[in-house]
């Protein structure tokens, strides 16, 4: 038998692995929590149905730390105790200065990224395997994105999307590492490199298989700091949640807003009023979660290609997710299966290993791999047509486009304040010239795999648009609730879009009310592309007039 020592064996998830735990065959299982009483409840309650002994007994990791695991001289200590954001390295460390292996539950980013480091040596020096981050992130979704790319030439995007059940059981260890970023600046790879977001503040709408639309919000994990370098992402890697209950999502946004602003600077203190706020606003919630892990790029054959991985759980095995991967790494170790050392479980578990794990759980999941049809503006313009345009622009609008393009630009305004209120609604850029810019064109989305999302970055500042073919095979361009149909011209010069038509929320407006666009897309005297947009509102005039080059940027091109 080998001993292992489960840290927050009482909470949330700490519970649910103990479970699992207690039905692995070759452990001496020992629960631990602040409270004995607590952890020898727990353990009397498993021992009906474990098949390994179970025992429960008091251990505050702030007190005496050495000292009381040195008492119960673990094989394996498991932290499932959290939140890790606020942690140092005391727990692994004590299990490794004692001779035992490490694993926790860690989703912090900070605490991730120094991992490594701080315990590699003492680790090897003693023969053990340290591993932190054996849960959802980054383990789980480290190994879908693995599975989903082998092969591949070329990834251009990564994105990751988790959808707990509302109804779910959520403690305030949870809670308050959610609060710890909510309007903090959070990684995110975009534009080929390491960004910020705001945590938890900006949002959009998704379609989680078997679930349907959900709405969810940048946070902050360490897969874009990590994913972006490994798989060499060309554009963009997002990790994205999302609460069932809406009035819990928008709260959230709220507070990270607020907080964004500096008119308070820690949350911490709402904990325990959002714990007894779930009391009812889960009331109208489901037991019904999810994860997408979606890719897109360049597949071994050289095709434009997306693949999708999903999970769906049922009956309130959601919380069951985070501890599968340590549950995984336990079976590992116990067959010797892991090399000595500390660092990340998502180097050392595959999807398949921690997909075992899931078998007693109302858990499902399935991959999908499709080919990427013909390009958006192929599509409009015809092929003949498209084949007619100057390479450059073919190059760009191509279903295999490099997806980031970069270069310099110029951007005049319209004077008066309804103009600036306009280019505020429409996130158009200020004046400039020489201006950094760039464009990244996301191709397909979980609504619309024909469709593109155009994000431009005018030195810092952006605006995004959806464009996409409609019921009548024209190109429309949507910024939010406006849309705009554009009639696309092409000849061998290059192509021409001026508005034809627009929409507010769907509803067709007046053509008199109608703003203009003279945007042209041609190629200069070096090849590169060039753009040249002039928008124009009836009665005011110019609204702004943006024009430059672009060119393909490469992986090992810096910042535009």
């Amino acid at each position: 038998m080998r001993r292992v020592v489960l840290i927050g064996a009482t909470g949330v998830f700490g519970r649910r692995l103990a479970r699992h735990l207690s039905r692995m065959d070759g452990l001496d299982l020992v629960l631990t929590s602040r409270s004995a009483g607590k952890a020898q409840t727990l353990a009397q309650e498993l021992t009906a149905e474990a098949s390994v002994p179970v025992s429960g007994t008091g251990l505050d990791r702030d007190k005496d730390l050495v000292a009381a695991l040195a008492v119960l001289q673990p094989w394996l200590v498991i932290d499932a105790s959290g939140p890790f954001q606020q942690q140092g390295y005391e727990v692994p460390t004590a299990a490794l200065l004692l001779g035992s292996h490490i694993v926790d539950l860690a989703d912090a980013r900070g605490y991730l990224a120094g991992y490594g480091p701080q315990l590699e040596e003492i680790a090897r020096q003693r023969g053990l395997v340290a591993l932190a981050g054996a849960s959802s992130t980054p383990a789980l979704s480290a190994a879908a994105v693995r599975e989903l790319s082998e092969g591949w030439q070329r990834l251009d995007t990564i994105e990751i999307a988790i959808t707990p059940g509302g109804r779910s059981e959520v403690g305030p260890a949870v809670i308050a590492a959610v609060l710890s970023y909510a309007g903090k600046p959070v990684p995110v790879w975009r534009e080929g490199e390491l960004q910020t977001t705001s945590g938890w503040e900006t949002g959009e709408v998704i379609d989680m298989p078997s679930l349907g639309p959900r709405r969810v919000a940048p946070v902050e994990t360490v897969d874009a700091e990590t994913l972006g370098p490994d798989f060499a992402v060309r554009s963009r890697v997002s990790f994205a949640a999302g609460l069932e209950a809406g009035i819990e999502q928008w709260g959230l946004a709220r507070l990270a807003w607020i907080r964004r602003r500096g008119w308070v600077a820690d949350l911490a203190p709402l904990v325990p009023f959002l714990v007894k706020a779930r009391r009812i606003t889960r009331l109208w919630t489901s037991d019904r979660g999810g994860m997408r892990v979606a890719i897109s790029g360049i597949d071994g054959k050289g095709r434009p290609r997306r693949a999708y991985w999903s999970l769906l759980a049922e009956n309130d095995d959601g919380p069951q997710v985070p501890t599968l991967a340590a549950a995984a790494a336990v079976r590992a170790l116990l067959a010797d299966e892991i090399a000595p050392g500390a660092r990340s479980a998502a180097e050392v578990l595959d999807l398949a290993a921690i997909e075992a794990e899931m078998a007693p759980y109302a858990i499902s999941t399935s991959q999908d791999e499709r080919a990427v049809g013909p390009a958006l503006f192929e599509i409009v313009l015809g092929a003949q047509a498209f084949a007619m345009l100057p390479a450059a622009i073919r190059a760009f609008h191509a279903n295999e486009a490099e997806p980031v393009w970069q270069g310099r630009a110029e951007v005049t305004r319209g004077n008066g304040a309804a103009i600036d209120l306009f280019c505020r609604l429409f996130g158009l850029p200020t004046a400039g010239v020489g201006l950094p810019v760039t464009v990244s064109v996301a191709r397909g989305d979980s609504f619309d795999e024909g469709c593109e999302i155009w994000t431009r970055n005018f030195a810092g500042q952006r605006f995004r648009s959806r464009l996409s073919v409609d019921s009548n095979g024209e190109l429309r361009e949507a910024f939010g609730p406006f849309s705009f149909t554009l009639a696309a011209e092409a000849n061998r010069e290059g192509l021409a879009l001026p508005i034809a038509a627009w929409r507010v929320f769907g509803l067709r407006l007046p053509r008199f009310l109608m703003p203009s666009a003279e945007a042209r897309e041609t190629v200069d005297a070096d090849g590169r592309f060039r753009f040249d947009v002039k928008l124009s509102l009836p009665f005011f005039g110019l609204l702004a007039h943006y024009r430059g080059w672009l060119k393909p940027r490469e992986p090992s091109d810096g910042p535009g």
